[in-house]
């Protein structure tokens, strides 16, 4: 499943560099991940590297957007081919 940043971000800019597919962007107030480019890390990493940088630890999985661990690394093959 892609990740979600919740309200409790503070726009550090943590995680934005940390992201193997360019999923995590600016918004408004808060930054978001595109739930099309996040993978979790699946195929670049073992683990989600914006989770393990995130100081105000508001990144989860995002209920709206469940995917295999198989999907998710189709969907990291896409975005890097």
């Amino acid at each position: 499943m892609a990740l979600k940043i919740y309200e409790a971000c503070t726009a550090c800019d943590a995680c934005k560099p940390v992201c193997p597919n360019e999923a995590i962007a600016a918004g408004e107030l808060i930054y978001t991940i595109d739930p099309m480019k996040c993978t979790e890390c699946v195929g670049a990493e073992d683990e989600p590297q914006c989770v393990l940088v995130c100081p105000a630890t508001c990144i989860t999985p995002d209920p709206d957007w469940e995917e295999t661990e198989e999907e998710l690394q189709e969907k990291y093959e896409m975005l890097h081919e």
